[in-house]
């Protein structure tokens, strides 16, 4: 699973963390049933702000899902509708054109097997446009949008404002925003919510481009910070600068119940910032060296460059880390299989209801 945005259950409450759980799950059966299992692949945690943010202005919309091993076997109430649909829209239509970069930079499986890798996007990107056709929209506009982003990348150069290279992704990411205030017949919603989207790709553009920052110095690959010379500290500026832009656009639209849309691009988004500019991060993007496991903990190494472990080798750290505790007891440990960092969160706060006003003692968020 991927995206920015990564809650914590703890920092949600039950009924914010239920609600999220009913739209991740609620797109990708929408994906399912719509383009097949192979597309439930591009599920993931920023494409469901689509999905919420429908159902913030138009009231909940759900059905009753049977048992899933991603669920723990569990059954669920899912999100339906047109909000889920567009979700799956627009993940589909990003996720064919993520494939085309790869393809066309020679990037991992996509662009080992070109012809494989192109004949899934056109594939993904037609049934996502279909979706978005049969709601109502025209989807080549996020296409025509994120297009752009080579002739931008070639035009940029020491001293040019990075801002001119987020601005494709800004673009695409405003629009679907847009779209869902324009799908519950809410119009006046549309450009609060366009601006949100604006900067909201913003953050997620720099915060992919600090996360990448290192690999690609030692690979000599294109980054955006690189290509500018920007700072990390500036990227940082205008990451807080953004979030406070997304608070402000989303004071100016009317919700029906916005306390989820609130807790993700408010909260939620605060904690995505803070976790990639941590204070081990220095100016030149380069982290403080990390302890990479001593003793039973030995394996697997904690580094700040993932390096993801095939199926089976990840089956195997799965079990390894069960057996000696890592899950619960290793704070942070890396993934089995992605090898990125996770946390066995153990903050005790119920933010839950904080929509009006944040009052616990963890979050300071300015809603007032």
């Amino acid at each position: 699973m991927f995206g920015i945005i990564r809650p914590c259950r703890n920092r949600m409450g039950a009924e914010l963390q239920s609600a999220w759980l009913a739209h991740l799950c609620g797109m990708c059966l929408s994906l399912r049933d719509e383009h097949g299992h192979l597309s439930r692949l591009v599920t993931n945690y920023d494409g469901l702000l689509i999905s919420a943010m429908v159902e913030a202005q138009s009231g909940l919309s759900r059905r009753s899902a049977g048992p899933c091993a991603l669920r723990g076997m569990k059954s669920a109430d899912v999100a339906v509708g047109s909000g889920a649909r567009l979700a799956a829209s627009v993940s589909l239509v990003l996720a064919s054109l993520k494939i085309d970069d790869h393809v066309d930079d020679g990037d991992g499986l996509a662009g080992k097997v070109g012809w494989a890798g192109r004949a899934v996007a056109r594939r993904w990107a037609a049934k996502g446009l279909g979706t978005a056709s049969d709601l109502g929209f025209d989807g080549s506009v996020m296409i025509d949008s994120v297009r752009r982003q080579p002739l931008v990348e070639a035009a940029a150069g020491l001293g040019s404002s990075v801002l001119a290279v987020t601005e494709p992704t800004e673009a695409a990411t405003g629009f679907a925003f847009a779209q869902t205030a324009l799908l519950v017949g809410r119009p006046a919603n549309a450009e609060p919510l366009r601006e949100a989207g604006r900067m909201f790709g913003r953050v997620a553009h720099l915060i992919d481009a600090v996360e990448d920052l290192e690999a690609d110095r030692g690979a000599n690959a294109w980054n955006p910070l690189l290509a500018t010379g920007t700072s990390v500290l500036e990227a940082h500026r205008l990451c807080l600068d953004a979030a406070t832009g997304v608070r402000l656009a989303l004071d100016e639209a009317e919700f029906t119940d916005g306390r989820l849309v609130h807790k993700l691009l408010v909260h939620e988004l605060d904690e995505s910032i803070n976790r990639v500019f941590g204070e081990d991060r220095h100016d030149d993007g380069r982290r403080t060296p990390v302890d990479p496991g001593s003793g039973p903990w030995a394996y697997p190494r904690l580094t700040y460059e993932p390096r993801p472990r095939g199926f089976l080798e990840g089956c195997g750290a799965f079990l390894y880390m069960c057996g000696t505790c890592q899950f619960c007891c290793r704070d942070p440990y890396p993934g089995p299989w992605s090898d990125k960092w996770r946390s066995s969160c153990d903050c005790d706060c119920d933010c839950g209801s904080c929509f009006e006003c944040c009052s616990c003692d963890c979050c300071c968020c300015p809603c007032d």
